[in-house]
C-alpha cells in the first residue's frame, strides 16, 4: 500500500519507506516440510548412516553412560562431520556456546589446512580431527566471569556436547558449522549458562529415578526434564529503528507517547496475520524447519505488531540450545524483510511486553510424560507423588526460582498487561485444587486403590485436560500435563530458569525419596505410604497455591499473610544468591559451586548496572539532542505567530498554548539535569549500592523525563517531532 507522505525530514523518510516497501518475494519452495526438516543438522540418524557401526555404538555409550570417546572414535565421528559438512558447502566450523552474557557465541576456523612437500609445492586440503571437534581453545578473558578469573587469564575451553545436534547456520554468502559446546575456564570452572543446566538434567535423573523406584517403576533407567518455549516478540521497520537511539542501545523504547488505539480493542490477538509478517514468519519456520527445530505454532500477539512463535517439546538440553538458535534465526531473517526484531521484554510502554512461556515436565525413559495423569491407580498416584514434589521444590525454591527469571528488561513486564507477578505461586486449577484438598483432609477410609478413586483421581486423563484453565496472571501453571513456567523474559537465556527449576525438583526427589523410606517401613502397603506422603506434601505446600486474580492487591496482601516471599525488581532479588542457606541446594546437587554461584550473582549485577546505566545515557543524549531541539523550534514558531497576532482575546488564549509548552520544557531540562547529576553520583559507588540506586534512583528520575517528553511530544507539531512515534511503528506493519 502507498501513502504519500509530506516532508523530507527524516522520519517522514521513514514513514513512507516503511509504508511503500514491497513485501519481499518468497523464494521457497512449497514442498512438505518432512522432506526437508533437519538437512542441516547432523543428527543421530546421520552419524548412523555416515559411521563405522563400531564408531556409532561407542558414540550411542557416550550418551547413555557418559563412557570416553576414544581418540579413533572421535577422529571417525570429525571426518563423518568433515565431509558432510563440506559436501553442504561449508567452510569454516565454529565451537557454539552460551557464555554468561545471555547471548550464543562462537569463533570461526576454516577447514583449510596447507603442507608443504619437499620442493616446497603447496597443497590444500580441508582436515578436522576429532581433538578439533571435541574441544577448542577460545580467547576467554573478555568473557563475564563474575570474578572466577581475571582479565589477563585468557585461556578457556569449549568443549563438544554431543547430546545436541551439530548443525549448519546458512547466511547470504556464508555457511558455517555450529559444534554446540559448553564453555569453562582452566580450572573447570563453569563460564557458560549451558554447563549448569547439563549438570541440573543429571542431578534431576539421579534423584528422580531412585524416588521412581521406590514407587514401583524398579526398571526406570533415566528421567528427562522436556521444555517448549513459546517465543514472543516484536517487529518493527527498521527504518524507523534507525531513528530511534533507544531501540538501537537498548532494545526497548525510553521515550514514546502513546498512541490513541493500541490493544484495548482486542483486535490484534490471534488476527489475521498482516502478509509482511506472514512471509516473515514463513522464511523465518523453513529455516528452523532445516535446523531441526520443530516449530509448531504461529499467531498474533495481543499487542499490536507483536507474534509468536512456539515449537514441539524436546529433551531440555535441545530446547534451550533451539531456543538460542531460533532467537538467532527471528533477528537475522527479520533484515531480509526490512524489519527489526525485539526481544526486549517491554519495547513500547502500556503495552503488553514479551515474555518465554516455558513449559516444563519429566519423562523417563520409555517416554512417559510423569506429569501425565495416566490411566491407571499406580499411574495416578505416580502423578501425585510427581506433583507434590514439584511442588515442594517451587515452595521451597521460589526465592531462586525469582532470580532465575531476573533482568532490568523483565521488571517491566511482571506484574502488568498479561505478565505474572513477582510473587512466586502455583495454579492447579478446580478439579486438581478440589483433588488435592480433599487428600489433604484425609477423605476416604476404604482401601488405597478405592480410596483413590473416590477422590477422583482415577478421573484425571479426563478432567486435568478438559478443566485446567490457563491462568494468565500465575507464574507456575500446571495445564493438564505439564506446567507453564510464565515469567521467564523474551529475551532470557532459557538454560538459567530451567536450571534452577530442574536443580530444586531433584533436591527435593532427595528429601522426599528418605521422607518415601521411613513411610514404607511404617505403613503396610506401598501405595498406602505414597499417599501418605503425597498428604504431607500437598499440606505443607498449601500456601503456594493460588488459583485467582494473580494481578490483585488482594492476592499481594494474602500472599503476605502465606509468608511468600516478593522481590518486586531484579535488585530485590539477586540478593538471594548470597544466601547460603538459600543456595545451597545448587551445591547438594552438584550443579553449581560457592565460586560459580558468587559469579552468577556479580554477572547478573554488574549486568543490571550496565543496562540502565545505558539507558539513563541513552535518555539524557535523546532529549538534549532530539527532543530538546524540536521544543526549541516549536516555541520559536509559536512566538513568531504570537508577535504577528491582533486580538488581544486569542492572544490571550494563545499565551495559555504558549505557557503549556514552556512549562513542560522548564520541567524536562530540570528532570534531565537531575538524571545526569544522579547518574554521576551512582557511578561512583559500590557495585551494590549502585544496583539499588539505579532501581530506586535513576529509574524513577528516568520516568519524570520521559513523562515530560511524551507530553512534548503531543505539543509539538507532528512535522516537527524527529522520534518516529508508537502509531507509525506499531501499525506500519499493517498497512504495508
Amino acid at each position: 500500500m502507498s501513502i504519500s507522505t509530506s516532508g523530507t525530514t527524516p522520519r517522514a523518510r521513514a514513514i513512507t519507506a516503511a509504508y511503500q516497501r514491497p513485501q519481499r518475494e518468497s523464494t521457497i519452495k512449497k514442498e512438505p516440510v518432512s522432506s526437508y526438516f533437519g538437512e542441516l543438522t547432523f543428527d543421530l540418524a546421520k552419524m548412523r548412516e555416515k559411521l563405522p557401526k563400531e564408531s556409532y555404538q561407542n558414540l550411542l555409550a557416550t550418551l547413555e553412560t557418559g563412557k570416553k570417546l576414544s581418540k579413533e572414535t572421535a577422529d571417525n565421528i570429525a571426518s563423518a562431520i568433515k565431509e558432510w559438512a563440506v559436501a553442504n558447502g561449508a567452510t569454516h566450523f565454529c565451537h557454539w556456546f552460551q557464555p554468561m552474557t545471555g547471548l550464543t557465541a562462537e569463533k570461526h576456523d576454516s577447514f583449510v589446512s596447507i603442507q608443504y612437500s619437499n620442493h616446497s609445492e603447496v597443497r590444500v586440503m580441508e582436515r578436522f580431527s576429532g581433538s578439533q571437534l571435541i574441544q577448542g581453545e577460545p580467547d576467554a578473558s573478555s568473557f563475564p566471569s563474575g570474578g572466577m578469573r581475571t582479565t589477563f587469564e585468557a585461556r578457556g575451553y569449549t568443549v563438544w556436547d554431543p547430546s545436541s545436534p551439530i548443525f549448519i547456520v546458512e547466511e547470504e554468502n556464508t555457511r558455517t558449522l555450529c559444534i554446540p559446546t559448553v564453555f569453562f575456564g582452566y580450572h573447570g570452572q563453569a563460564l557458560d549458562n549451558k554447563t549448569p543446566l547439563l549438570r541440573s538434567v543429571e542431578a534431576l535423573s539421579s534423584t528422580g529415578c531412585e524416588f521412581l523406584k521406590l514407587l514401583g517403576d524398579v526398571d526406570v533407567k533415566r528421567l528427562q526434564a522436556t521444555l517448549g518455549c513459546e517465543q514472543e516478540y516484536f517487529l518493527v521497520d527498521k527504518n524507523f529503528v534507525a531513528l530511534r537511539p533507544d531501540l538501537v542501545m537498548s532494545g526497548r523504547t525510553l521515550l514514546g507517547a502513546q498512541s490513541p488505539r493500541g490493544q484495548q480493542l482486542d483486535d490484534h490477538y490471534f488476527g489475521a496475520i498482516p502478509g509482511r509478517a506472514k512471509a516473515f514468519m514463513e522464511e523465518a519456520e523453513r529455516e528452523l524447519y532445516r535446523l531441526g527445530i520443530p516449530v509448531k505454532t504461529r499467531h498474533n500477539e495481543v499487542a499490536p505488531s507483536q507474534f509468536e512463535v512456539a515449537p514441539i517439546f524436546e529433551d531440555a538440553n535441545i530446547s534451550a540450545d533451539h531456543n538460542a538458535l531460533t532467537m538467532e534465526v527471528l533477528k537475522r531473517v527479520a533484515k531480509r524483510h526490512g524489519l527489526v526484531c525485539l526481544l526486549h521484554e517491554k519495547p513500547f510502554a502500556e503495552i503488553n511486553g514479551s515474555g518465554k512461556h516455558c513449559n516444563w515436565s519429566m519423562s523417563n525413559d520409555k517416554g512417559e510424560n510423569l506429569l501425565d495423569p495416566g490411566k491407571t491407580p499406580h499411574q495416578n498416584l505416580r502423578f501425585l507423588a510427581t506433583l507434590a514434589v514439584v511442588m515442594k521444590a517451587v515452595h521451597e525454591h521460589a526465592p531462586l526460582l525469582r532470580v532465575g527469571i531476573a533482568s532490568a528488561g523483565n521488571d517491566h513486564r511482571l506484574g502488568a498487561n498479561e505478565a505474572p507477578p513477582a510473587v512466586i505461586s502455583v495454579f492447579m486449577g478446580d478439579t486438581l485444587s478440589g483433588i488435592l484438598d480433599a487428600i489433604e483432609q484425609g477423605q476416604g477410609n476404604a482401601s488405597v486403590e478405592e480410596k483413590v478413586i473416590e477422590l477422583g483421581v482415577s478421573k484425571l486423563p479426563t478432567f486435568a485436560r478438559d478443566n485446567t484453565d490457563r491462568n494468565r496472571t500465575s507464574p507456575f501453571a500446571f495445564t493438564g500435563n505439564k506446567f507453564e513456567f510464565r515469567a521467564v523474559g523474551s529475551a532470557s537465556n532459557v538454560s538459567v530458569p530451567t536450571c534452577f527449576l530442574n536443580t530444586a525438583v531433584a533436591a527435593e526427589f532427595a528429601k522426599a525419596t528418605e521422607r518415601l523410606k521411613t513411610l514404607l517401613d511404617e505403613k503396610s502397603s506401598r501405595d498406602e505410604a505414597v499417599l501418605e506422603l503425597v498428604k504431607q506434601l500437598v499440606t505443607e505446600t498449601k500456601a503456594i497455591r493460588f488459583d485467582g486474580d494473580g494481578y490483585s492487591q488482594e492476592w499481594l496482601e494474602e500472599a503476605a499473610k502465606r509468608g511468600l516471599p516478593r522481590y518486586d525488581t531484579t535488585a530485590d532479588a539477586l540478593p538471594v544468591l548470597k544466601d547460603e542457606s538459600l543456595t545451597r541446594f545448587f551445591q547438594d546437587m552438584n550443579v553449581l559451586s560457592p565460586d560459580e554461584i558468587k559469579s552468577r550473582y556479580q554477572v547478573a549485577l554488574e549486568r543490571y548496572n550496565m543496562t540502565i546505566d545505558i539507558e539513563a545515557q541513552t535518555t539524557i543524549e535523546m532529549v538534549t539532542n532530539q527532543v530538546a531541539p524540536a521544543i526549541e523550534e516549536q516555541l520559536k514558531t509559536y512566538y513568531e505567530v504570537e508577535d504577528d497576532m491582533h486580538s488581544k482575546t486569542l492572544k490571550a488564549t494563545y499565551a495559555e498554548r504558549i505557557a503549556e509548552l514552556e512549562n513542560t520544557f522548564d520541567t524536562l531540562l530540570k528532570t534531565t539535569k537531575t538524571l545526569n547529576q544522579e547518574l554521576q553520583t551512582v557511578r561512583s559507588m559500590e557495585e551494590e549500592a549502585q544496583m539499588q540506586a539505579y532501581c530506586n534512583k535513576v529509574l524513577p528520575l528516568m520516568l519524570e523525563v520521559r513523562t515530560a517528553a511524551d507530553i512534548s511530544e503531543r505539543i509539538v507539531a507532528d512535522n516537527a517531532w524527529p522520534l518516529p512515534k508508537y502509531r507509525e511503528m506499531l501499525f506500519a506493519m499493517n498497512l504495508s
